[in-house]
């Protein structure tokens, strides 16, 4: 059996192929003479929870469209698990899963007939149908409207239909646009739940969306677009430790009069910038150390015999990252 290096691929590149379940180089595309995607290098690892945001007409809904196979690409390479896009979009197609932004459902048919349908579609056997129909129904929620038509489900549910129907033919790759659009409070909480669990079971998911506070509580890796470019990239701590470097501290004491030792012994602390007093017994400081080292803060703020009610970074949001990220690019 020929191998990928003897197939012309070398180390380096055969490690990146391993490494990636979406590796984007150079993607283009345009309308025209007008650019939408321009020269977008994207790379999303087996296994990840990928968040792609940015504002609207960043390229983020077209990228998807690349990715699944319905928008051709005017320039760059794709490989979706190892597989060039470009070569084999049949072979791709089933190895993703593609909810779009807004789907359509065929409305007289019956759920289960609904996701038996898209099983057909994909060869899945007629009696792996009906098992994975009955499984991914109980994994969106939607059991007990399994015989109800689709046409009576809320936009909520159909939504949640929309996932199950991904999933019928076992895909490894999962590209889901504004996923938790028209869901209810409850069902972004589950949404968020199976997204997890998808990802434990080795599927890689890559999410478009505008909602950054609901991406921060699942996503493992940020993608930040404008302008159709990919502006930075990476782990979430990663990204938000290279954006702010520093962070504030806050530290609240029980007693008001311990305000001059306490800054005595932040002050010897190399890691704390500039020592600000808020009142009597609140005080900020910048951090620069990494959060591992806070515990040992803490220690010498207690073993200098302050009590100390109240101790933590604050956090700073994913809208200030990418208003800080877009407005550095704007600026250049």
């Amino acid at each position: 059996m020929t191998t990928l290096v003897e197939a012309g691929m070398d180390h380096a590149e055969l490690e990146r192929t391993d490494t990636y379940a979406i590796d984007i180089d150079g993607l283009r595309v345009q309308f025209g003479r007008s650019i939408v995607v321009r020269d977008l290098s994207m790379h999303v690892p087996h296994g990840s929870i990928y968040g792609l945001v940015g504002p609207s007409g960043a390229g983020k809904s077209i990228t998807m469209r690349v990715l699944a196979t319905l928008q051709k690409a005017d320039g760059g390479r794709v490989r979706v698990d190892s597989i060039d896009l470009t070569d084999n979009p049949a072979v791709v197609r089933r190895r993703i899963g593609y909810l779009p932004d807004a789907a359509g459902v065929y409305e007289d048919l019956t759920v289960r007939e609904y996701l038996d349908f898209y099983g057909a579609l994909f060869q899945v056997p007629v009696r792996r149908r009906r098992q994975s129909t009955d499984e991914l129904l109980e994994l969106v929620g939607l059991a007990q409207q399994r015989s109800h038509p689709v046409k009576t489900l809320s936009r909520s549910m159909k939504q949640q239909l929309g996932l199950a129907r991904c999933l019928v033919h076992d895909p490894s790759v999962l590209l889901l646009d504004e996923p938790a659009a028209g869901m209810d409070p409850q069902a972004r909480l589950e949404l968020r739940d199976i997204l997890r669990e998808l990802a434990r079971f080795g599927k890689t998911v890559l999410i478009c969306s505008h909602m950054l506070s609901e991406l921060a509580e699942v996503c493992t890796h940020l993608g930040f677009m404008r302008a159709g470019e990919l502006i930075a990239e990476g782990e979430i701590d990663e990204i938000m430790s290279a954006v702010f470097p520093e962070s504030r501290l806050r530290v609240q004491l029980l007693d008001g009069r311990d305000g001059g030792a306490a800054r005595a012994v932040l002050e010897s602390i190399p890691a704390l910038g500039p020592i600000e007093a808020q009142n009597d017994w609140e005080l900020l400081a910048w951090y620069s150390g990494s959060r591992q080292n806070l515990p040992a803060v803490l220690g010498q703020l207690r073993a200098s015999g302050l009590q100390v009610a109240g101790f933590a970074l604050e956090q700073r949001s994913l809208d200030d990252i990418f208003l800080l990220l877009t407005a550095a690019r704007t600026e250049e």
